[in-house]
């Protein structure tokens, strides 16, 4: 639970700042992009905290997991890292290299479109279930490639452009707002398709994940999931419409938590897809309780700096407060 937690903050919290790099095309002033940039400057290093949580949690506590996942999505993964480190300079660099801007804001773009697309196509090859034999990844180099993993992929950047379009919502005003909203209904119109098309894939990956979702009685304590996402998305969309501030964000975080009960729903009790479960892949007891005692000390205070962070940079972003 708490390394499912530390995978969810990293989704949400990098996840928009992520989605600022997506929809950076669509800002054409520059104004506008020093606003975006702006709005998550102060936040966007330590939100990846929950992406080392994840993966140090996952080793520690889990280790044979660990060593299976890890061989089998080292490319997507090895890419992932290398976005988010164009990512990470470009964002320093455009504020000083001012007559070469426009070279970071377009690597700051690359950065941001190959950690997302990367991250999902990882995510992709997951579900779908890795090759094991034995306690060792037995598939081949490209088995994270398929139709399935790139889709998950090209759905993750219309699920964080959503992110970060109605964050900027919260954090704009004026034209850009105006801005923000129309490509929040784009987003979100994109994500509700996807999430459709998912849910209808899934089933069909794994005769297992099918019997969850559609077999008597097991349906009926899932149905509340597709009901919530029609409420949140309705709800969604009728706050873009009203042109309201925060509950756009609000929901676009609701709908990724709906799906990522749903990923839990498909794939629990398996930590490895589909053969390897998290009593299989668990430490010996003593280690686990070690992790725990240092994780009922220091998830608190990174809660409580994260949350006080956030506090502090609350509101709209004015010009005078940029980052240079």
């Amino acid at each position: 639970m708490i390394l499912a937690f530390a995978v969810f903050a990293y989704i949400v919290l990098d996840g928009f700042d992520l989605g600022i790099g997506i929809i950076y095309p669509f800002l054409t002033k520059k104004i506008d992009r020093d606003t975006a940039m702006n709005s998550v400057a102060p936040i966007w290093d330590g939100n990846e905290t929950w992406l080392i949580l994840g993966g140090g949690g996952l080793f520690a506590a889990f280790p044979l997991a660990y060593s299976i996942i890890l061989p089998a999505l080292y490319a997507p993964l090895t890419a992932m890292l290398i976005g988010l480190i164009l990512r990470g300079v470009a964002f320093e660099f455009r504020w000083k290299s001012t007559a070469k801007n426009n070279v970071w804001d377009k690597a700051f773009i690359i950065g941001s479109l190959i950690a997302t697309l990367m991250q999902g196509i990882a995510l992709g090859a997951f579900i779908q279930g890795i090759n094991v034999e034995g306690r060792s990844y037995a598939g081949g180099w490209w088995d994270w490639l398929t139709p399935f993993s790139i889709f998950i992929g090209l759905a993750l950047v219309a699920g964080y452009a959503l992110l970060g379009s109605t964050w900027l919502i919260m954090k704009a005003e004026g034209d850009l707002k105006k801005l923000a909203i129309k490509l929040s209904k784009l987003f979100a119109f994109l994500m509700l398709l996807a999430i459709i098309i998912v849910s209808i894939w899934t089933p069909l990956l794994n005769s297992a994940y099918f019997d969850k979702w559609f077999s008597w009685p097991y349906m009926i304590y899932v149905l509340p999931v597709p009901i919530m996402v029609m409420i949140v998305s309705a709800t969604l969309f009728y706050s873009l419409k009203k042109e309201l501030d925060t509950k756009p964000f609000i929901m676009s975080v609701l709908l990724f938590l709906l799906s990522f009960i749903g990923l839990i729903i498909s794939i629990y009790p398996d930590i490895v897809p589909p053969s390897i479960t998290i009593w299989d892949a668990a430490s010996p007891q003593k280690s686990l309780k070690f992790l725990l005692v240092g994780v009922v000390i220091f998830l608190p205070i990174i809660l409580l700096y994260t949350s006080y962070t956030y506090w502090v940079f609350r509101g709209k972003v004015k010009q005078e407060d940029f980052y240079h």
